[in-house]
């Protein structure tokens, strides 16, 4: 029982990140070999989520998760691609009913907050001046903190469908 309850969480769990991918199908990117972070941006109100020791994370997590997929990284030079970055959140509450009553005949709405964290990835070809991928990565969570927590994971499962399938 304890088992399927974990499974069951984890599956919530991974459902509750969304990640779209958006890409250039004239783009080839099989010729891209080096990339260089060029920009970010944070936006949010939150401590938690705008600091610079959120941006150094989200920074180093993009280096690591390109340079896992063969890209290695030109922070110097010239690179094949240029990275930039938006790390936004916002609150927000949804109204949940639940149902109240006798006998469970009728329903409570109950407003419940919670935070967005949303961060965009851009891959731009610097010789075209072009955006030629993008993910958009998505979680909410009760707690801008736990938002904080999930940002490993928004950028690793964005970048994990880099390079598209053609």
């Amino acid at each position: 029982m304890k088992t399927l309850v974990l499974v069951l969480c984890t599956a919530l769990s991974a459902f509750a990140q969304k990640v779209h991918v958006e890409f250039d199908p004239g783009a080839q990117f099989a010729r891209y070999h080096t990339f260089a972070i060029r920009g970010g941006q944070m936006n949010s109100r939150s401590p938690a989520l705008s600091g610079e020791l959120v941006k150094k994370r989200i920074e180093a997590d993009i280096a690591n998760n390109l340079t896992a997929r063969g890209l290695a990284m030109a922070p110097n030079g010239p690179a094949d691609l240029n990275v930039h970055y938006t790390f936004g959140a916002a609150r927000g509450v949804r109204p949940e009913a639940y149902p109240a009553g006798w006998r469970g005949w009728g329903t409570v709405v109950v407003r419940e907050p919670f935070s967005e964290g949303t961060l965009v990835i851009d891959l731009r070809d610097p010789t075209t001046h072009s955006l030629v991928w993008r993910a958009i990565s998505s979680v909410e969570k009760s707690n801008p903190v736990k938002v904080e927590g999930k940002i490993d994971d928004m950028v690793k499962k964005a970048l994990k469908k880099y390079p598209p399938k053609p």
